[in-house]
């Protein structure tokens, strides 16, 4: 049975994102070391409002942008009422911090994060959830960023990370292309406490598979607000290390324009997938705001095809496709063969 959240639910949850993007920004200023944020603060006419913080053209990062967001009403969107239908005809409260971040170096991956909450009359739920977008990978990296979220995900239970890893496989999945968008990380939603953890639509998907064999769990309001901290908390030490250590790459124009390249994925997956972008464009968010997860430049073209036995092959035949990160020995051999375990 779904519990009721405390009575100053909202305002923790508020506190927390808020906090968080906070944080981020801090660590994300300090990391670049040239340029700072610049924030808009802006309101929405049906009910809320958010600010919007964004950094261009820094040593690090090409654009960086970090939001944060407290939105309310009456009318749901078709996108929630699809997926929880007793939540329907409730005023309703949303708050999150989303980021995505497009370095300038191609060694260096694009990232993501989001976490959230909302509630509508009895229905509440706790979602979010980071992942990596890397273009030249390193085994090394890709296994530091899970490993980070990982032990965040397990300080509440051990069974978390089991099932959140492959639904974040799952998620950013481009379909139409027939790859991950990345390397994934987590991802989990509709988190209210009760049932199985896996509430996804793919019940032929590993997630639901392993989400099955564990069982219905319970957690409280609490224990999912501590996830979603911890989780976030975890966002600096799982992404500062790469770019430290990535940053002094040498790159030339051929690198740049597979980066770019790359990125076009990314631009697909947000406007043709995301149910992030699909909310906020369903709730009339601040459009600048929403869009601000696509990168500056990016390229597409048609019918393109790495050379064989390069890092662009590479990426595209295992880097965009699910592993087992850290326990396949033949994927760990092929990347030191290939020089692209360290």
């Amino acid at each position: 049975m779904l519990s009721s959240p405390p009575k100053e639910s909202r305002s923790k949850a508020k506190s927390l994102l808020k906090n968080l993007q906070d944080k981020i920004c801090n660590g994300l200023e300090e990391l670049d070391g040239e340029k700072k944020f610049i924030e808009e603060s802006w309101i929405r006419p049906e009910g809320g409002g958010g600010r919007s913080r964004v950094l261009k053209n820094g040593k690090v990062f090409e654009q960086a942008g970090v939001n944060f967001s407290e939105v309310y009403g009456s009318e749901l969107p078709p996108s929630i009422i699809s997926q929880r239908p007793e939540a329907k005809g409730h005023e309703w409260f949303a708050t999150g911090t989303s980021l995505v971040l497009h370095p300038k170096n191609p060694y260096i991956p694009t990232v993501h994060l989001n976490y959230r909450y909302f509630e509508a009359g009895p229905v509440w739920w706790f979602g979010g959830g980071a992942d990596l977008t890397p273009y030249y990978p390193y085994l090394t990296d890709v296994r530091h960023f899970h490993q980070t979220h990982r032990d965040a995900c397990e300080k509440i239970d051990i069974n978390l990370h089991k099932v959140f890893k492959p639904w974040c496989d799952e998620y950013f999945y481009l379909k139409h292309r027939n790859e991950s968008r990345g390397i994934g990380g987590i991802f989990y939603d509709y988190q209210d406490g009760s049932g199985s953890l896996y509430k996804g639509k793919n019940i032929n998907g590993l997630a639901n598979e392993i989400s099955n064999k564990i069982g219905e769990i319970q957690f409280s309001w609490d224990d999912l607000y501590s996830l979603a901290k911890n989780c976030g908390d975890a966002f600096l030490p799982a992404y500062e290390p790469i770019v430290k250590k990535r940053l002094k790459n040498q790159y030339s124009q051929k690198e740049r324009d597979f980066q770019l390249y790359r990125r076009g994925r990314y631009v697909e997956f947000n406007l043709v997938w995301d149910r992030g972008t699909i909310f906020g464009l369903q709730t009339n968010g601040r459009t600048e705001s929403i869009l601000m997860s696509l990168p500056p430049l990016a390229r597409w073209e048609y019918g393109y095809v790495p050379s064989e036995h390069t890092r662009e092959k590479y990426l595209t035949e295992i880097f965009t496709k699910p592993q087992d990160w850290h326990d396949d020995e033949d994927l760990e051999k092929f990347c030191i063969d290939k020089k692209i375990f360290d």
